[in-house]
């Protein structure tokens, strides 16, 4: 036997010890479902979106029913640049007015959602595993009400209340349609782009995390992965807070530890354990397979959030 079949064989057992080591790990996620939040400027870069969706794809073909809720800032601000229109955020929140909510519906439910359901469909073309791509104006799924913020004046100390305009809270998830797709006999895979109508009809642009938080509260479902491009929540002294209960979380948000957009993500772990999902976890989905590691080995990845 050469090196380069001593080493082929090497790795062929390696892979036999992984997948034997992961098998209690498979039990407890067979037929649950996990709500995959993907995100953050990972999503950019085609090579780390087809091994997402081939992860995505493992997944259901090892018994998990996934469900991927995605963002697309990023994405938008590329068109919004273009159109020469500056963002503005407020808590992570980008203000949103009636042309910039035209262009983040059409980056969002178009060119966004379709990618990753196309992505995912072509990873599990040999086994018949499709993504389906959805927003939340699909057949009633997510109702919205506007967002409503308040920021304090650092000199007069007054709190004024700041228009993010056509930015809104999920206010009620129909998960019928998921629970179908989910249940159905064919391998469908849920992917939601994170719009939602109000009560009069208007369309807003939801944050997309805390429409993953919705929706995997509204399913129970066993775990939340917060995709993004850090590596977890960092505490004080700069490191990566393995774990943390809900408690934890609200106090790094009360004495200003959590910043920017750590803060929406923060609280929508929060409410998603308080809702009945089991645990957040905020990993790096620039990673190769961090939902593997997070899900299929002792390990983890990222920062888990438990009640």
């Amino acid at each position: 036997m050469d090196e380069t079949e001593r080493q082929s064989e090497e790795r062929a057992w390696g892979t036999a010890k992984t997948l034997a080591e992961a098998l209690p790990y498979i039990q407890v996620y067979d037929r649950e479902t996990v709500v995959i939040k993907y995100g953050g400027h990972a999503m950019g870069e085609e090579a780390v979106a087809r091994q997402f969706a081939a992860d995505v794809v493992l997944l259901k073909l090892m018994g998990v029913n996934p469900v991927v809720v995605h963002g697309g800032g990023p994405q938008i601000s590329a068109m919004l640049d273009k159109a020469g229109v500056r963002s503005n955020f407020v808590d992570g929140l980008r203000v949103t007015d009636a042309d910039t909510m035209q262009v983040a519906e059409m980056v969002l439910s178009g060119a966004v959602n379709k990618e990753i359901a196309h992505w995912i469909s072509v990873a599990g073309k040999e086994a018949d595993v499709r993504g389906v791509g959805l927003s939340g104006k699909d057949a009633g799924l997510l109702t919205v009400e506007k967002t409503r913020r308040t920021k304090r004046d650092p000199d007069s100390l007054i709190e004024h209340e700041v228009d993010l305009g056509f930015v809104g809270e999920p206010t009620k998830v129909d998960p019928k349609l998921v629970v179908r797709l989910i249940e159905s006999d064919a391998d469908w895979v849920p992917v939601i782009a994170p719009i939602g109508v109000a009560e009069d009809g208007r369309t807003y642009n939801v944050n997309a995390d805390t429409v993953a938080g919705a929706m995997a509260g509204s399913l129970k479902a066993k775990r939340m992965l917060l995709l993004t491009d850090v590596a977890g929540v960092k505490g004080k002294d700069g490191q990566i807070i393995r774990q943390m209960t809900v408690a934890d979380a609200e106090a790094l948000i009360v004495d200003g530890t959590a910043t920017g957009g750590m803060i929406p993500k923060l609280q929508t772990a929060i409410a998603a354990v308080r809702e009945g999902v089991e645990a957040v976890v905020i990993l790096d989905g620039r990673r190769p397979h961090a939902m593997l590691v997070e899900l299929f080995t002792e390990h983890g990845a990222g920062t888990l959030v438990k009640a």
